[in-house]
C-alpha cells in the first residue's frame, strides 16, 4: 500500500499538467482562474451523497469529503495527477475507497483529463467521477454558494 501511494505521489509530481485558463499575475506567475471555488463543487456533491465535508485525519490532512464508502478528493481538471496520490492517501488513513472527482468547467476540452484519472482508477482501484457547472444550479452567473468565488465580484 505504501509502494502504490508513493508511486501516485510521485506521479502527480512530475507529471501534473495545465489547461485552458492560465491567467498571470502582477509579477508574470502564472495562475489558472476559476468562475467558481472548488469548495462550490464540494458542497454540492457532498450535500447529495450525504458526506462529511473537510474530514480531519489523524495526521492532521483534510478530505475534501468523506462519505459512508469513499475518501474523496475533489480537483479542477489541471491537478488531475496531484488528485489521485490525495485519494489514495485518504484511503490509507481511513480504510475507505479512494475516489476523485474531477472538476470539469470545459467538459469538451477537459474530458482528456478524466480520461487519464479513469484509466488510472481501474489500474490502481480508485473510483473516479466528475462534475460540471451544472452541478451548481447557477442563476444570473451565481451560485448558491456564498463562499464562492462568483459572489464575492458585484
Amino acid at each position: 500500500m505504501i509502494k502504490k501511494i508513493s508511486y501516485c505521489l510521485i506521479f502527480g509530481l512530475f507529471f501534473s499538467i495545465t489547461t485552458s485558463g492560465m491567467e498571470y499575475n502582477s509579477n508574470r506567475i502564472k495562475y489558472h482562474s476559476h468562475l467558481h471555488s472548488e469548495s462550490s463543487y464540494q458542497h454540492a456533491w457532498c450535500s447529495a451523497h450525504n458526506g462529511i465535508e473537510e474530514y480531519e485525519n489523524k495526521d492532521k490532512t483534510r478530505i475534501d469529503c468523506l462519505t459512508c464508502t469513499h475518501a474523496v478528493e475533489f480537483d479542477f481538471a489541471n491537478k488531475w495527477a496531484e488528485s489521485i496520490g490525495q485519494a489514495e492517501h485518504y484511503a490509507f488513513m481511513t480504510g475507505k475507497k479512494g475516489m476523485v472527482v474531477l472538476i470539469l468547467e470545459n467538459p469538451k476540452k477537459e474530458m482528456i483529463y478524466f480520461k487519464r484519472v479513469k484509466t488510472l482508477g481501474q489500474i490502481y482501484n480508485f473510483d473516479t467521477e466528475y462534475v460540471t457547472l451544472d452541478i451548481l444550479n447557477i442563476t444570473n452567473g451565481k451560485c448558491q454558494y456564498k463562499d464562492c468565488k462568483c459572489n464575492k465580484y458585484k
